[in-house]
């Protein structure tokens, strides 16, 4: 891909959508203007997530009036990264380009990322100059951040945004994934290490408020820690060897107060906090294990990731 010039680049722009009827036909306009002049070979793929308004039915007016334009919608709502894996598997173009639904990512900073898919780079991400968010909103993001950073490095992690282009060839490491908690930028850490970024401008949202709450994020976060790395069950070892130094330490503070003083360490309140701190640390560890087990669990179901209902009409010129 490296040397080719922007005209010969084939794209797929990956948009999962969920209750953003008032923003796609624009979207879909400022799409296609940035588009146009770069390639002769685009599609948009919007991937409809059980949002329950008009969405729907704006993609397919959008789809009959533009055959560059593909729907595909799922029979419930299954989340953001679930339906970005189901529009990647679908995308029949050189280069995937995924952004949200919102016009916070505007598709005018395209160019820049496949610029530096142009310079050899497998993936870059649309860093933004400065997120638009809200208070709550940004802190959780950076906490799903850290949470990223055991699978793809802390400095790749800290540059990691919704706005994104990879080579659609990398999609081969993930062909046979199939678990209902699913992290897009992990899955593409399978395939290659050779990430970048570029600073891009992020949009104040113009229609309705996030439906990315905190408390969605830090769940996001917990399944990226359980389901693509093994460090909490590291965390949970060390909490184990820890307690034990601690407890034989403990042991030998007994026995010495014995030998010296004739007598054991007195009083309940003692006893009582060590069993407390003990027992937290057992509960702690069983905790992790089973959020381990019940991931096993789930997977062994055979959750699929996302089941498409409908697919909009295909229309030819």
């Amino acid at each position: 891909m490296k040397g080719l010039t922007l005209s010969e680049y084939s794209v797929s722009v990956v948009v999962p959508v969920f209750r953003s009827e008032q923003t796609l036909s624009e979207l879909h306009q400022r799409l296609v203007a940035v588009l146009s002049p770069i390639t002769t070979s685009f599609q948009i793929l919007f991937v409809e997530d059980g949002g329950d308004d008009n969405s729907w039915d704006v993609i397919c007016k959008l789809a009959i009036q533009d055959s560059r334009v593909r729907g595909l919608k799922h029979s419930r709502n299954y989340g953001q990264h679930n339906a970005l894996l189901s529009g990647i598997r679908a995308a029949e173009k050189d280069i995937v380009i995924t952004l949200d639904d919102d016009l916070q990512n505007p598709p005018e900073e395209i160019p820049k990322l496949l610029a530096c898919i142009d310079q050899g780079f497998d993936v870059a991400y649309g860093t933004p100059v400065r997120e638009q968010h809200g208070f709550l909103r940004d802190k959780a993001s950076q906490i799903t951040k850290i949470a990223l950073q055991g699978a793809m490095g802390a400095q790749t992690a800290r540059k990691v945004s919704a706005f994104r282009a990879f080579r659609t060839d990398l999609r081969k490491a993930f062909a046979d994934y199939h678990n209902p908690y699913v992290s897009i930028d992990v899955l593409l850490t399978w395939a290659t290490t050779r990430f970048t970024s570029a600073e891009v401008k992020h949009d104040p949202r113009a229609v309705g408020v996030s439906n990315y709450t905190m408390g969605k994020l830090l769940r996001h976060a917990l399944n990226m820690m359980t389901g693509f790395s093994v460090l909490p069950l590291q965390l949970a070892s060390l909490i184990g060897f820890l307690f034990t130094i601690f407890g034989f330490g403990l042991l030998v503070y007994v026995l010495i107060n014995y030998i010296l003083h004739g007598s054991s360490v007195a009083g309940f309140p003692f006893l009582a906090s060590v069993i407390a701190l003990f027992s937290g640390a057992q509960m702690f560890a069983l905790g992790i294990i089973g959020e381990y087990l019940a991931r096993m669990h789930l997977r062994s179901m055979g959750r699929p990731v996302g089941v498409i209902r409908e697919f909009t009409p295909v229309v030819t010129d």
